[in-house]
């Protein structure tokens, strides 16, 4: 991932060093095993962690020759060992490092992927009681529909979120696992013992029938659920988007002072987070889909996977990482416009409650619920031609008999919205 979208803790995750710090401690936790098992000196297992981190240069430099990068890094390490070198590497495969230290690495990038989804949903359940009883127009296919809060809109945000949560959850709990059975997975030169101390001490599982490799169906899973929350994100944003048009006007993103909405018209404030999350989430629907690329492979194994997974894994972590900071800035500091709420909603001319009163006429004068349709709607399409008000209409024309009583009630935007507390009771039970 290019810089402007990566984030230094997931970049930290994801970076070469990291990266051979893992396969070091594979290596050193497998020695470990070996000598418990009484096989390997105990001196071994020492020496692999006293050695020094491995030479990023040294290492990339040792790949030019032997065009293997975990051969490579095995004779880097062995050099830097001061003895006991002999037993690195023992009875394993490259597999066998390379996909345990990935379900290490997945785990880490997965709990900090947890933890950004928690400070999101935290946020957005914040402001959602704040404006819990900010009424506003409800909008369907874009056009009006009912009165609705701004608080209701951004409960099924949190909700959502919340899901993702635990969709995350279970994809870590997946992809986080390991392997040592050896080169097709049969334990022929390692005995499912050092296989069972490693991943524990790495708080993994185990790959329950390995081939050569961790089978990739656990990874597409992973990119799939990322993608599933950056698709929420993208609903959030793209929603966010529509309420800043100029003729909408509810909410804005913050403006710092010094910003620049345009190089060419000094008057623009535009949407610029909830678009980059919008394309960033595009992203990260493509990793899906070369994650399910990924499972179906030759045989035991091959590396057709390898060269994708080299991008899209850490692309699609860093990817979401930035897309949910920046998600938690933009509620954090959105603009609320509550006056223009008020005044979209008063610009419908009541048209949004044409439900309440075609169920009042039911009640109250037994019609068939086709007459009463119909009524509402022959004043409903007089209010859209003249731009006049609905309710007056309706206390013209001579089939309708409703007191104004009924009438008050049918055009009271807070008996729409008298039995949401029950939404925001279960926001509020939602856990951090």
């Amino acid at each position: 991932m290019i810089p402007r979208y990566s984030l230094p803790e997931m970049a930290a995750i994801w970076s070469e060093e990291r990266k051979v710090a893992a396969w070091k401690e594979v290596e050193a936790l497998a020695l470990e095993a070996w000598a418990k098992a009484g096989v390997a000196p105990t001196a071994a297992a020492a020496a692999v962690q006293a050695a020094p981190p491995i030479d990023i240069e040294k290492w990339q430099a040792r790949e030019e020759t032997t065009n293997h990068d975990l051969a490579a890094f095995v004779d880097v390490l062995a050099d830097s060992m001061d003895n006991s070198s002999e037993w690195l590497h023992y009875g394993l495969t490259s597999s066998d490092v390379l996909d345990t230290a990935q379900g290490a690495l997945l785990r880490s990038a997965g709990r900090l992927l947890i933890q950004r989804t928690s400070e999101l949903l935290s946020v957005i359940r914040r402001r959602a009681i704040e404006y819990r009883d900010t009424v506003m127009v409800g909008r369907t296919h874009g056009i009006w529909a009912e009165p609705t809060t701004f608080g209701l809109k951004m409960a099924t945000w949190a909700f959502e979120l919340d899901r993702d949560r635990e969709r995350l959850s279970r994809a870590v709990d997946g992809v986080a696992v390991g392997k040592i059975s050896g080169a097709v997975g049969t334990y022929a030169h390692v005995p499912p013992e050092i296989e069972a101390y490693v991943c524990a001490a790495l708080d993994l599982g185990i790959e329950e029938a390995s081939s050569q490799i961790v089978h990739r169906d656990r990874h597409a899973e992973f990119l799939v659920t990322l993608a599933v929350v950056g698709s929420s994100l993208e609903r959030f944003a793209t929603e966010l988007r529509h309420l800043q048009r100029s003729e909408v006007g509810e909410v804005s993103e913050a403006f710092r002072t010094g910003q620049k909405g345009s190089s060419a018209m000094p008057h623009k404030r535009n949407p610029i987070a909830a678009e980059n999350v919008t394309g960033l989430s595009r992203l990260l629907r493509g990793y899906a889909a070369a994650g399910l690329e990924n499972v179906a492979l030759w045989h035991e194994r091959d590396i057709s996977h390898s060269s994708v997974e080299r991008i899209a894994i850490p692309d699609a972590c860093l990817a979401l990482d930035f897309a949910l900071v920046r998600m938690t800035k933009l509620i954090s500091g959105l603009v609320i416009n509550v006056d223009r709420m008020a005044e979209n909603l008063k610009k419908t001319r009541g048209l949004v409650f044409s439900q309440s009163v075609l169920l009042a006429l039911i009640e109250d004068q037994n019609l068939s619920r086709e007459e009463a349709y119909r009524l509402v709607q022959r004043n409903a399409a007089t209010t859209w031609e003249k731009g006049s008000d609905l309710r007056v209409h309706l206390e013209n024309d001579p089939d309708i008999h409703l007191t104004k009583e009924r009438l008050d009630r049918c055009f009271n935007p807070a008996a729409h919205l008298a039995n949401s507390s029950i939404i925001f009771k279960r926001l509020e039970a939602i856990e951090d």
